[in-house]
């Protein structure tokens, strides 16, 4: 749902087809201008010339000047020109350049879905671990209430106190906030799940899945929603991989660090670039011209005794040979330029490997903190019930009902929460690899195009 309706993938695909737009209009530079242009004029008073009299007058004083108008009150211009670029250094830079930009953008749109989808997996494995508190605080209360009821029963044949009634009733009362909480913490990573899903009414959002009922140890053994949770995956819990075959995938996968490589591409493409404006630029031209003039109301090109017409065509080659010392200095702005990339590069590579390693040593320790929270649950909730049977038998306090029922719930939430923190870092370990799930697949790849 994300994937087709996230304004934020949108956003970046839009950013992408400006690119390649601007690689269109790098290609317009190889094919012919042509210009048409037409234009009238009325001539409201004639200019006048002075010419010596004598031109006409052989007789006249060389001296005196007469007044001579030259035009028409009417005039007609129109011009074809054609210009075609024989050799131009700069128009094939500026084509690596643009290519290199649109495959930058490219890598931006797919480091933009990767990032979308693994918030949303993020947002979802909250929302299951926010949902699991809901429920252990509210098996908690139903387990208080039970022995509340239990303790006043007690007391009115006298095996309990009202202070045994007054621990159990004040439990119950610290305990109820803790619920309200935990399901204020479901609403709200409900509208956060629904702004990344483009869904309005987020309160009738519901997700499947279970953090206590996964087992990491049979992945077979779960039910087929939980089972999909974990091979979410590209690293599964039966992938057999080490950190170094992740940071070879990552250096090959990830989107920064292949944007490097574009960018690093991109400058040295806008260095070649500058370097070309050495070398003459040579263009063909060609122009037709027609013109026309004619006194009184205007006839649209007049007669066509009245009429001109020119036709040019010429080969120009321009040369730049000095320009006050510019050229050298945007080379060396580009050069400048090319090794601040690479190492940005180097920088990137370096904080990818240390990201991956992180990543994986959390995911490593979340796997084996969750198998032993799992015995940790199978034994509390023995020991509630042992305490519970006691306590029903007088033989226990409600000191240890209490301790064994708190027990009993944190041991079940930090499995829950050792699930998701395995869940987590196994969502993070995608995205630092570069290898995101729905995303770097065949199936998927006309996401970037």
């Amino acid at each position: 749902m994300a994937l087709e309706k996230s304004e934020d993938i949108k956003d970046a695909r839009l950013a992408l087809e400006i690119a390649s737009e601007q690689v269109s209009e790098s290609k317009s530079s190889l094919f012919p201008s042509i210009d048409a242009s037409a234009a009238y004029s009325r001539n409201l008073a004639i200019a006048s010339n002075f010419l010596p009299a004598i031109i006409f007058d052989p007789s006249a004083d060389p001296s005196e000047l007469i007044p001579v108008q030259f035009g028409s009150d009417n005039i007609w211009q129109s011009n074809i020109n054609v210009e075609q670029s024989l050799f131009n250094p700069t128009i094939l830079g500026g084509l690596q350049a643009a290519s290199r930009f649109r495959d930058i953008e490219r890598e931006g749109v797919r480091g933009r879905i990767q990032s979308v989808v693994t918030r949303v997996r993020l947002i979802y494995y909250g929302l299951l671990l926010a949902q699991e508190q809901v429920r252990l605080v509210s098996n908690s209360l139903e387990r208080l209430e039970k022995s509340l009821n239990e303790t006043r029963a007690l007391r009115e044949v006298g095996l309990a106190t009202d202070y045994d009634v007054l621990r159990l009733e004040v439990e119950l009362a610290n305990l109820e906030p803790s619920f309200l909480q935990a399901k204020s913490s479901v609403m709200e990573l409900k509208r956060d799940l629904a702004i990344e899903l483009v869904i309005e009414q987020s309160e009738e959002l519901m997700v499947t899945g279970s953090l206590a009922e996964i087992s990491l140890d049979n992945v077979e053994s779960n039910s087929a929603a939980n089972r999909e949770i974990l091979e979410l995956s590209y690293w599964s819990l039966e992938t057999e991989v080490l950190p170094e075959s992740l940071l070879s995938t990552a250096q090959e996968e990830r989107p920064d660090l292949r944007a490097l490589e574009q960018s690093e591409g991109l400058r040295s493409a806008e260095l070649r670039m500058e370097r070309s404006r050495y070398l003459p630029e040579i263009v063909l031209f060609g122009s037709y011209g027609v013109t026309a003039q004619q006194n009184g109301s205007p006839d649209f090109f007049a007669d066509p005794k009245l009429r001109a017409f020119s036709q040019q065509a010429g080969l120009r080659v321009t040369w730049p040979l000095f320009s006050g010392f510019s050229k050298d200095a945007r080379i060396d702005q580009k050069q400048a330029a090319l090794r601040q990339v690479r190492a940005q590069g180097r920088l990137a590579r370096a904080r990818a490997d240390a990201e991956i390693r992180t990543v994986w040593n959390r995911l490593q320790e979340a796997k084996l903190r969750a198998g032993g929270q799992q015995k940790a649950v199978q034994q509390a909730g023995r020991g509630f019930e042992i305490v519970s049977a006691e306590y029903r038998e007088g033989m226990m306090g409600p000191l240890e009902l209490t301790d064994a029922e708190v027990a009993l719930r944190q041991s079940e939430f930090n499995y829950a929460g050792a699930v998701y923190d395995f869940l987590v870092a196994q969502a993070n370990l995608d995205l630092a690899v570069g290898k995101v799930p729905m995303v770097d697949s065949d199936s998927q790849n006309e996401l970037l195009r």
